[in-house]
């Protein structure tokens, strides 16, 4: 989170993703990165949307999907926070997440006929370039 207390979620208008899920996606990204630690205390639904312009409805509902995963907690009176998330659940998480990604841009690659060969290529090629970008040696870690 930066000084300010905002949360760094950024929003695009002309993705085809539903605000909320890029909302619930990114908000969960920074928890379980540990970018969010635990107990950290989020915006009340209002200030959330008024700082995203979106709705309180949709605040609400990312609040909620990420309280009913357990990984947001709410008190009464108190407010939202990041809740304890341990490390087999983080993990879990984790994997969870690229592999819906991973699913869901296969899906995309049949859906334009592309070939088993074919999305392997695209998948080591997407695969070399971030790791350059960000200066780690592309080699089997295993």
């Amino acid at each position: 989170m930066d000084k300010g207390g905002q949360i760094p979620i950024q929003l695009s208008p002309d993705s085809a993703e539903p605000m909320y899920h890029q909302i619930e996606v990114q908000l969960r990204a920074l928890i379980l990165s540990g970018r969010l630690p635990e107990g950290t205390l989020l915006p009340s639904i209002r200030e959330f949307a008024a700082e995203l312009a979106c709705s309180v409805i949709t605040i609400r509902r990312v609040y909620q999907d990420l309280e009913n995963e357990g990984i947001l907690r709410t008190k009464q009176g108190t407010g939202t926070f990041v809740a304890q998330v341990g490390t087999g659940e983080r993990e879990r998480y984790r994997k969870q997440a690229v592999a819906e990604a991973l699913r869901e841009a296969v899906q995309t690659g049949l859906q334009v006929q592309c070939t088993q060969d074919e999305l392997r290529a695209l998948f080591e090629e997407a695969l070399a370039q971030a790791f350059a970008a960000r200066g780690i040696n592309g080699g089997s870690e295993s």
